[in-house]
């Protein structure tokens, strides 16, 4: 988080979805977070979607357009990781 307080925007242009339940924090929290460090989280699959964040029971709807469309699922504690390294 240390990029935030210097004005960083390290997932700029980076775009976000979640499904599936999170045990760290609330979708709401992780989706700020995102959006605190430069990205877009969204609530659905797009083209434009980057990563789809999975957390427990995702919706299998989703993980497949995730698929169709290549974006890179990430677990949970990929993306608090990847949070971390922004």
């Amino acid at each position: 988080m240390a990029a935030v307080l210097h004005g960083g925007q390290p997932l700029s242009g980076k775009t976000f979805c979640f499904t599936g339940t999170l045990a760290s924090c609330s979708r709401a929290e992780a989706e700020e977070a995102v959006k605190t460090l430069g990205g877009t989280a969204t609530s659905s699959i797009t083209r434009k979607t980057l990563f789809l964040v999975a957390g427990a029971e995702p919706g299998e709807s989703k993980v497949t357009q995730a698929r169709k469309f290549g974006a890179k699922q990430l677990s949970e504690e990929e993306f608090l990781s990847l949070l971390e390294e922004a």
